[in-house]
């Protein structure tokens, strides 16, 4: 939070942890459970959820909360019918249905991937993926060609701090390395992860390009690690991606 900007919103800024903290922790939350996530003091929390079931966006029983429906008015002019996320929805599933397997498109947000869009093929992860899910930037394949994508500096800011958590016996072990394989994701185009986040899941990202060939978003495949081969994703899946995500891109830049 800054305390030196003259139009920062402090109440409103601790409004939107108290929301987002119901993202971490789910549902029927007691002041005491966010106060603890948020880190803010109980008096603050408490204000806040007033506030909130007063508006209409949280639900009180008794001592616990619970988000209400009115919440996903919020996410609607991200997700309008001339969004990046509703643009590319269909090419998406056009994909999937092609390759039969799984695909996302993600954006940075923080040191997170984002989950904006999602053709699902089956559930191959542990963890269920949906519009809305993050996931760490670091050690998934959309998050490495994201992070690629920004300058040496800002990049930086946005990776774990050593030792990196082994998240499976095959997670990058060092921040050299790690430093190493994002640099060459941002000469060649193309991020693989192999079981890195998950064991038994393998999967490759490329970037999506605006008009001046910014990277805007990442688009990735997802395969089960039995099924396919690292090669396999590179020769096979990653030109596929290529094709796709260049269609978003010009998709996109037009508005369709």
């Amino acid at each position: 939070m800054s305390q030196s900007d003259p139009d920062f919103m402090q109440s409103l800024a601790r409004g939107l942890m108290v929301m987002e903290a119901f993202v971490e922790l789910g549902p029927d939350q007691s002041i005491a459970s966010l106060a603890r996530h948020t880190g803010l003091p109980r008096g603050v929390v408490a204000r806040c959820l007033h506030t909130l079931v007063m508006t209409g966006y949280v639900a009180q029983d008794e001592r616990s909360f619970s988000v209400r429906p009115k919440v996903l008015g919020l996410a609607r002019a991200y997700l309008s019918d001339r969004s990046l996320s509703a643009i590319a929805q269909p090419l998406l599933e056009n994909l999937r249905d092609r390759l039969g397997e799984s695909c996302s498109l993600g954006v940075l947000d923080g040191a997170d991937v984002l989950y904006v869009a999602r053709a699902s093929r089956s559930r191959i992860m542990a963890i269920g993926l949906h519009v809305g899910s993050r996931l760490p930037a670091w050690c998934t394949s959309m998050g490495r060609i994201l992070l690629s994508s920004l300058p040496p500096e800002q990049r930086e800011t946005l990776l774990p701090p050593a030792p990196l958590p082994a998240r499976t016996p095959h997670t990058v072990g060092s921040l050299e390395d790690l430093r190493t394989l994002l640099d060459a994701i941002a000469r060649n185009g193309v991020a693989i992860v192999d079981q890195e986040l998950e064991v038994g899941l393998r999967s490759v990202a490329v970037p999506v390009r605006n008009a001046k060939g910014q990277v805007i978003a990442a688009l990735n495949v997802g395969v089960n690690a039995m099924e396919h081969s690292v090669e396999h994703l590179r020769s096979n899946i990653a030109p596929a991606l290529m094709e796709t995500a260049r269609m978003v891109g010009l998709a996109s830049a037009s508005g369709l």
